[in-house]
């Protein structure tokens, strides 16, 4: 399914180098005041760059807690750069004021390059999905991964900014980080760490923290829909994320439980206890690199855009739980 919630709900479409990217959003309410400068910081984060005409900088301070920006840079596929990423809103939303009918929106490919990929035509790259798709659906657009292709989170970005909106209207407030690359955990030496990779043609993994404050107790379900499971449905779609954890995760295995049954994580039970709720999730390193002998842009750390894809996808499971 292309289609996340189902009382606040998402839909996304389009392919890496089709002519766009988009979504639809149904169940936003009437009268929100869209932060549209927002929309394009959040943005901005994805592809790790920042907007130098009528930078966003000069009038949003960056969190102290953000993605490290020259670890962010570090690595970086090229087209990420080039793609300016301008939202055009078709529907549900007049003078940046929500009218409480389906929100629709693309941001269409200025940098898709269809050619570059004719060598996948007739071959499968090991590690992605070039084999899955063409087993499910008998064909596959083979141009840059298709809609396999991180390049549909921007779209998942335009989205949770939009939920993170309305959440923080109700004093929620949503903020990730990286916190690990490869094996280092020291964010001063993520930058070169990433850049020693991409000197050799090879790229590594790292772990987001994402910490929800401002949840109200209570929230989440005690059997089928715990908040932990609703959250970790919304981040393992995230592509090249390989696993969740909250509260004591899987490190809580080498500890007796008199040493860490006080760690909640802010869960309990599958519903939040009123503390903030902490999560940690995994991304992979990039199958496809130079080392590998596959051509194509590609990130050195994909871990490093993820950050605010996280935060877009907590913040859609919350609105999910929260705001219907």
């Amino acid at each position: 399914m292309n289609v996340f919630g189902d009382k606040w709900t998402f839909t996304s479409f389009g392919e890496s180098h089709g002519a766009a990217i988009g979504g639809v959003l149904d169940g936003v309410p009437a009268g929100l005041h869209i932060d549209l400068d927002l929309i394009n910081y959040e943005l901005d984060r994805r592809a790790a760059r920042k907007r130098h005409v009528n930078d966003t900088e000069t009038t949003r301070k960056r969190d102290v807690n953000d993605t490290v920006t020259e670890a962010a840079s570090y690595g970086t596929s090229t087209r990420a750069f080039r793609e300016p990423d301008e939202v055009e809103w078709l529907s549900g939303v007049m003078d940046g004021v929500t009218l409480g009918t389906p929100i629709a929106f693309i941001i269409r490919n200025k940098d898709a390059r269809p050619e570059d990929y004719e060598f996948l035509k007739h071959s499968y790259r090991v590690g992605h999905a070039d084999k899955t798709y063409e087993q499910k659906y008998g064909i596959r657009d083979y141009r840059g991964g298709g809609r396999a292709s991180a390049r549909e989170t921007a779209a998942r970005v335009v989205a949770g900014c939009i939920a993170k909106q309305q959440l923080a209207a109700k004093g929620i407030s949503i903020q990730a980080k990286l916190i690990q690359v490869g094996a280092e955990t020291d964010p001063a030496k993520f930058a070169d760490t990433i850049e020693a990779y991409r000197q050799e043609g090879d790229s590594i993994g790292g772990i987001v923290e994402c910490v929800i404050e401002g949840l109200p107790a209570g929230t989440g379900e005690p059997i089928f829909n715990k908040l932990q499971a609703e959250l970790a449905f919304a981040i393992m779609s995230i592509n090249a994320c390989k696993g969740f954890e909250y509260g004591t995760g899987f490190g809580g295995v080498t500890q007796p439980g008199s040493a860490i049954n006080h760690i909640s994580g802010g869960i309990a039970g599958g519903i939040a206890d009123g503390t903030p709720v902490t999560f940690r999730c995994v991304f992979k390193p990039t199958p496809s690199t130079p080392k590998a002998g596959v051509k194509g842009r590609h990130d050195a750390c994909v871990a490093t855009r993820a950050v605010p894809v996280v935060e877009a996808m907590t913040a859609m499971a919350l609105a999910n739980l929260v705001l219907s």
